[in-house]
């Protein structure tokens, strides 16, 4: 019988009490740091001698809140507070990734509470994976490669602490009874940060904090453009562009080299030194691919995320090139209903719909009653069948009246239903591009100059309204209307 091996930890200094957001947050990277290397560097020694003499393990750090009395804080705040008298915890991943936020959420605890924020190892280890996931040219072997077992020698992922239960609402307490202070858990953040370069080609740091989604290369080419543009106007405030593969340019010139491989959702960053700002993920067609994009982006907290992509005209007053703006949704995609049930009603979010509407009325040129010549608001039904027409469409177009839907894609309700479950603000901007219930199928040589015209516009539209939500204070775009009865004090 095998005995089992002695565990080894690295040297940690005990937890302690921090009144300074920046000094917690800089315990927190030390922290973190000193596991990581620990882990990294055992990891090395295995690889290179082939055998393991002992179990390595290292723990992430942890901010820990206990609060004693039943007085309320700020109430103006959705977020930076606790509900009631207890302790409340967070296992902390890549603090040096996340700097901003946490010293931005720590710090409302500390002022909001009156009280200071503890910062120590947690008890859950780091698997071995996320370890090394930062380091270039390092892969961990696949079980049976090595003469002996991994799991025996490092901590691996664990789905017990790698799920959306705290964003969900079914985690109940902690084993110690101790409540949850973020929406997740640092191993399911790190699962996402992983999953994130995999799908986009690009490193986390790279993304901003408002992010557009769309379904069509078209809006790739031309964000491009509006990038180089803003590039050469420094008083814009952008500093880079990245591409997928991590590729930079700084200038409105820069030579961006072409990747052999796009990777399954390409992404690019229009980037601001204070993380303002915007990303657009090229998420294709479906709603899985909307779920998998917004599952794993949700971990970096953005302020902001919306669709902007094309759908079938549902009405006859509308043209090809005439814009919708989502203010419902017709949910039949089938991708969330395990986690959120399709009764859940996905509210407009006012400050959303104002900057779309405003971005809208100042790329076209258009206002008040003109501009409901171009654009409708109403319903966009979101389903996961792209064919849906070749059925009979008597059901699918009888409850597509009922909605008042005036709009239908694969995506849009998707990315607002999981914006509304991990507390994102979302909207939704799309173009029609073709009638189907009308005979203007999406076929070549139908776009007309207006269709040409306006999906030009609708990228920057976009970015407008993303520029006008970047200017409003951020407890505005985070409001109540996204948050439940007892929420994580972290956003």
């Amino acid at each position: 019988m095998n005995e089992p091996l002695t565990i080894l930890t690295p040297h940690s200094p005990a937890p302690e009490l921090f009144t300074d957001a920046k000094a917690a947050v800089a315990r927190l990277e030390q922290l973190y740091a000193e596991a990581t290397e620990f882990l990294l560097t055992k990891f090395n020694e295995v690889l290179e001698s082939g055998r393991a003499m002992a179990r390595f393990r290292a723990f992430y750090p942890e901010v820990r809140l206990t609060v004693s009395s039943h007085l309320k804080a700020d109430a103006r705040l959705s977020f930076g507070h606790v509900p009631l008298p207890g302790t409340y915890v967070a296992t902390i991943t890549r603090p040096d990734l996340f700097r901003n936020y946490l010293t931005q959420q720590i710090g409302l605890l500390i002022r909001n509470h009156g009280v200071p924020v503890q910062i120590g190892p947690s008890a859950t280890p780091i698997p071995v994976h996320f370890a090394v996931a930062a380091q270039p040219g390092v892969t961990v072997p696949q079980e049976g490669v090595l003469a002996f077992s991994l799991r025996d020698v490092f901590d691996v992922p664990d789905l017990a602490t790698m799920n959306d239960d705290i964003v969900n609402g079914t985690a109940g307490r902690n084993p110690d009874g101790s409540g949850h202070l973020a929406p997740f858990t640092a191993q399911r953040v790190d699962y996402s940060l992983a999953r994130l370069s995999h799908y986009t080609a690009t490193a986390a740091e790279h993304f901003q904090n408002h992010v557009l989604f769309t379904n069509y290369q078209f809006y790739v080419e031309e964000f491009e453009k509006v990038a180089r543009a803003k590039l050469a106007d420094p008083a814009e405030g952008y500093t880079s562009f990245v591409a997928p593969g991590n590729a930079e340019i700084t200038t409105p010139d820069g030579v961006i080299p072409p990747l052999a491989k796009l990777p399954q959702m390409p992404t690019y960053h229009l980037k601001r030194p204070d993380g303002n700002g915007v990303t657009l993920v090229n998420i294709g067609v479906g709603p899985s691919n909307a779920k998998t994009a917004t599952d794993h982006i949700a971990v970096l907290r953005p302020h902001v995320w919306m669709m902007v992509g094309h759908c079938a005209g549902l009405r006859n007053s509308q043209s090809l090139g005439d814009f919708v703006l989502a203010h419902a949704y017709l949910r039949e995609d089938g991708v969330l209903d395990d986690d959120l049930p399709v009764w859940v009603p996905i509210p407009a979010l006012a400050e959303v719909q104002v900057a779309l509407q405003e971005a809208v009325a100042e790329v076209t040129k258009l206002e008040g009653y003109e501009l409901k010549r171009i654009m409708r608001t109403g319903t966009v039904a979101t389903i996961a069948n792209r064919n849906w027409e070749l059925r009979d469409q008597s059901g699918p177009v009888h409850r597509l009246s009922q909605s008042r839907a005036v709009g239908l894609d694969m995506e849009s309700a998707t990315i607002a239903a999981n914006g509304f479950r991990f507390r994102v603000p979302y909207g939704t901007l799309l173009c029609v591009s073709d009638k189907p219930l009308h005979g203007e199928l999406k076929l070549p040589g139908m776009a007309t100059e207006f269709y040409r015209t306006q999906v030009a516009n609708h990228l920057l539209i976009g970015v407008r309204a993303m520029e006008k939500l970047r200017d409003m204070p951020l407890e505005r775009i985070h409001s109540r209307k996204l948050r439940s009865f007892e929420e994580t004090a972290f956003l």
